[in-house]
């Protein structure tokens, strides 16, 4: 790692303090900051009023509910931590009464573990407040209340999430913006470094398999936040009607879409730009360069919508202008038996003018210059692009089996919550509950990411260990440990999304602060905290290791198979609008939107897949060249459809339809070899060739027509000629390439060997 150089730090301290107030401003601290005080306040009135046992019980309701607070619509949210709070009530009940019976708190701790983890198969939501009722059981075993009655407690925990949701409610209403606007500053961030990224692959011909493999990263995370701001856009446009503010986020989001499709729809073949621009590496040099100033222009962008301020950013057509007369200069240079390298360049600078000309769109937005209203669709439409989350109890019967990834987890999760506690029985361990907490807070549905969380959890348990008994040889003041309990106690919720690893440390020091103000023996505290969590995290590790394990290799053909289904069923729909034009159909937006969403799934399916132990990564070589093969696949899609939607085009033609039919062929092929049935018979090549070769034709003529207006008027070349010379051109090699990739994807597939 290169060290840090002194003239260096004038630079790296100013990021630094950025970055503070940048999560200072954060949706995460807020909430914290919100939760600290629905902890806080009710354990302060009633140590004040004598009661210290009944402040802690709500705490512990607000503790729970927490969990569940997720943004949404009023009514979710809402809905949401009022569930959290009742079964975290209920469970408590009923483990309290149970607790006076061991041989009845083993088979109903399993039975609980079990049904309530099953509930995620309602979604995200759903396991958030699954997770109260989990940790519920959990801090049931914790002993905190002696002299309160097990349906007093239950009465309080509930009451201390609704209080929690009071206070989440008054911040709202106070701050109604701010996940959405920290939402859509992320957007813009992760767009500006996916364009930086496209940047380096232009001239860093070293790092272009790193630099891929990070795109991909990039596009997941991408999907995900659009998926998430849409969902936020469109609920907060139909609850405010039509509001200035909805209407200039909206916009803004539509924008930051298609820059990621425009992004996409110019995929490069790195090799064949290699060799035709060998020559004019100081051109793509300066492309670079602009590329990385549109990406400055968002990630300034981010900073005044995150900071609310007015938008100082600098339209940047004069910088537009410079490299468009430089081209201009080159264009005129080239020679006819260099027109692939002009039409290479020129497809490059339509590509930057138009994302110059998305960011000149955003920050008109900012300025209240653009006034357009964003095209509004009927209910019916508007909700087919927000996932709507199916709540039929027959879901539940429907995932009652093996094939339920949910099912296996929460079977698995219950049988080694039984060990765990079974363990911690059988040695006595002081705060045997912190084994099951840990499991219950580590252990997740893939094996990936439960082994990553619990290295996590054990590395910052031993880094907030050694920090805590640091600070307790330095003090043995009660009041520094109960400021710094509640310091940390904030700054651990606040991190759990952001850092786990750092979070970890912060929820050591908090319980070890915290256990501090009740017992003197703060190092056997210590001692116990760091045992459990490693025995916790080695159980839940080596659970997901042994019992039924979900592997991704046994998934990822299905991930593959979808991905094929939504590039095919774009194609189609990109076939369909060439034909009729007009207005874009709301089918077409949808299969495009599914695509994405696809192969986002794919690309996550295969990074969670490199974590597995290495005995399960079979044929991983085969499956990242599959990776990526739809990526380019979906890239090239991109890039026919919206230069149709663009551009004044020619009609189809019947040469078109004959490539169009080949590819679907190839990927209905592709996808017969995913099932293992029958493939479908293999196109007639001859058929391909001589639609090629006619579309090679058509080319031709257009070319020759254009060099003769070139030889009688220079300076004047009709424009039209040239748009039909362009789609000519631009049809024609996509059908080539994305044929290409198709025919590759069905081999690779053929060649694979899924477990």
């Amino acid at each position: 790692m290169s060290k840090i150089k002194a003239q260096d730090l004038p630079n790296i301290i100013p990021n630094y303090w950025q970055e503070f107030l940048k999560y200072l401003r954060s949706t995460d601290f807020s909430k914290a900051m919100v939760l600290t005080v629905a902890i806080g306040s009710p354990v302060g009135i009633f140590i004040w009023l004598g009661n210290f046992e009944i402040g802690v019980v709500l705490a512990m309701g607000a503790l729970l509910s927490s969990p569940s607070d997720i943004p949404g619509t009023f009514r979710h949210r809402n809905i949401g931590v009022i569930l959290a709070a009742a079964l975290a009530g209920i469970v408590s009940i009923i483990m309290a009464y149970a607790s006076a019976y061991l041989w009845l708190v083993l088979p109903l701790l399993g039975i609980l573990m079990f049904g309530i983890a099953y509930l995620a198969v309602y979604g995200f939501r759903a396991s958030l407040v699954a997770f109260a009722g989990l940790f519920a059981i959990v801090l049931s075993f914790a002993n905190i209340s002696t002299e309160i009655l097990p349906w007093e407690r239950g009465l309080l925990i509930t009451g201390g999430g609704l209080f929690y949701l009071l206070l989440s409610n008054i911040w709202t209403f106070l701050n109604p913006k701010q996940h959405t606007e920290q939402l859509l500053a992320e957007c813009l961030e992760l767009t500006a470094k996916y364009l930086k990224t496209r940047a380096q692959l232009l001239t860093e011909t070293a790092e272009r398999e790193k630099l891929q493999k990070e795109l991909f990263l990039l596009q997941t995370d991408l999907n995900e936040k659009h998926e998430s701001l849409r969902n936020l856009l469109i609920n907060a446009r139909r609850a405010s009607g039509n509001s200035n503010y909805a209407r200039k986020r909206l916009l803004i989001f539509i924008e930051l879409v298609d820059i990621l499709e425009l992004a996409m729809a110019n995929p490069v073949d790195y090799k064949k730009m290699d060799k035709v621009l060998e020559d004019d590496r100081e051109l793509l040099e300066r492309f670079k360069k602009l590329i990385n100033k549109i990406a400055f222009q968002l990630d300034e962008i981010s900073v005044v919508i995150e900071k609310k301020k007015k938008s100082s950013t600098k339209e940047i057509r004069d910088y537009l202008k410079s490299i468009e007369e430089n081209f201009k200069e080159v264009r005129v240079l080239i020679s006819s038996e260099n027109t692939e390298k002009a039409f290479l360049l020129q497809n490059l600078f339509d590509y930057l003018e138009k994302q110059g000309q998305k960011i000149n769109t955003i920050v008109r937005v900012l300025h209240d210059l653009d006034t357009r209203e964003p095209v509004l669709m009927k209910n019916k439409e508007v909700s087919q692009f927000i996932t709507p989350q199916d709540y039929d109890p027959k879901t539940l019967v429907e995932n009652f089996n093996f094939g339920s990834p949910i099912f296996k987890h929460s079977l698995r999760l219950a049988i080694v919550i039984l060990v765990g506690f079974s363990i911690g029985l059988y040695f006595s361990f002081e705060n045997a509950y912190w084994i099951i907490l840990t499991i219950v807070v580590i252990m997740r549905p893939n094996y990936g990411l439960t082994k990553d969380r619990s290295k996590q959890r054990i590395g910052g348990t031993l880094i907030g260990a050694v920090i805590a008994l640091g600070i307790v040889f330095i003090t043995k003041n009660q009041i520094v440990y109960g400021i710094l309990g509640l310091f940390s106690l904030t700054l651990a919720f606040s991190l759990l999304q952001r850092n786990y690893r750092t979070a970890a440390v912060f929820i050591t020091l908090s319980i070890i602060f915290i256990y501090a103000l009740l017992k003197p023996d703060v190092f056997n505290v210590i001692q116990f905290r760091v045992i459990d969590t490693v025995l916790g995290a080695g159980l839940a590790a080596i659970g997901n290791l042994v019992l039924w394990p979900a592997w991704e290799s046994q998934h990822i053909k299905n991930v593959i198979r979808e991905s094929i289904s939504a590039n095919k069923k774009y194609l189609e729909e990109i076939d369909n609008f060439y034909h009729k034009k007009g207005t874009l159909p709301t089918s077409y937006k949808l299969s495009r939107k599914k695509a994405f969403l696809e192969m986002g799934n794919l690309s996550a399916s295969f990074q969670r897949m490199t974590q597995e132990p290495k005995f399960k990564q079979k044929e991983l070589e085969q499956l990242y060249k599959i990776v990526g093969l739809n990526q380019t696949f979906l890239s090239a899609l991109a890039s026919l459809g919206t230069f149709i939607r663009n551009h004044k085009t020619t009609a189809a033609s019947k040469n078109f339809e004959v490539f169009v039919s080949h590819i679907c062929n190839n990927l209905e092929n592709a996808r017969k070899g995913l099932e293992e049935t029958e493939a479908l018979k293999d196109f007639d090549p001859a058929r391909t060739e001589k639609a090629a070769s006619a579309l090679l034709k058509t080319y031709k003529e257009l070319l020759a027509e254009s060099e003769n207006q070139l030889k009688e008027e220079p300076r004047k070349i009709q424009r039209d000629v040239q748009l039909r010379l362009q789609e000519a051109q631009l049809v024609s090699s996509q059908l080539q390439w994305l044929l290409e990739i198709s025919g590759n994807l069905q081999k690779t597939i053929a060649k694979t060997k899924f477990s």
